[in-house]
């Protein structure tokens, strides 16, 4: 990821969260929690969260898992790893690990994942595809790979109006 990228992430970590809520309207928790559902965990998964930020896909997915299971969890800008693991710090038996990665050049060996997540990351990595290739490197040939990420409408009305609100307010709101 570029240092801009990094720059502008580390300036927003303290406020991430509220940030997040605020730019969401809080439904990224209904959907942090769809996509938990959609995982289908077993409890045994070793499961790798890419672009973190504060840990909580991460946490979301800690909560399925049985002793067996296991989540590292990754981002590009460390001050976000930090205020991750501050937040582990004060949950009961966390066992995530954290630590700083690119998604487009993670340090992890082949087919070493059960599960490979990203929440509202992908589009702010420079080369999605290549990210996207290094999650499928890092992931079992029987695993999956979950993205979630903000839609684009597509009905006219509602199309124009998402993209004054991401172009012009989301950045007001977000910085």
């Amino acid at each position: 990821m570029s240092q801009e990228v990094n720059e502008m992430f580390d300036n927003i970590s303290k406020r991430y969260d509220l940030a997040n809520t605020i730019l969401s309207g809080g439904t990224h928790h209904l959907w942090r929690s769809n996509l938990v559902k959609a995982a289908k965990l077993k409890g045994e998964e070793k499961i790798l969260d890419v672009a973190t930020g504060t840990g909580d896909l991460a946490f979301a997915f800690e909560q399925k898992l049985k002793p067996e299971g296991s989540i590292i969890a990754v981002d590009f800008v460390e001050s976000m790893v930090e205020l991750a693991k501050q937040k582990a710090s004060t949950k009961e038996n966390s066992n995530i690990q954290f630590s700083v990665a690119d998604a487009m050049a993670l340090p992890f060996s082949d087919e070493q994942f059960d599960l490979v997540s990203i929440s509202f990351g992908i589009r702010n990595v420079d080369d999605p595809l290549t990210a996207l290739k290094e999650f499928h490197r890092v992931t079992k040939p029987s695993g999956k790979v979950l993205v979630l990420e903000f839609g684009q409408p597509t009905l006219p009305v509602f199309s124009h109006a998402y993209n004054a609100y991401s172009k012009y307010l989301m950045p007001i709101i977000g910085g």
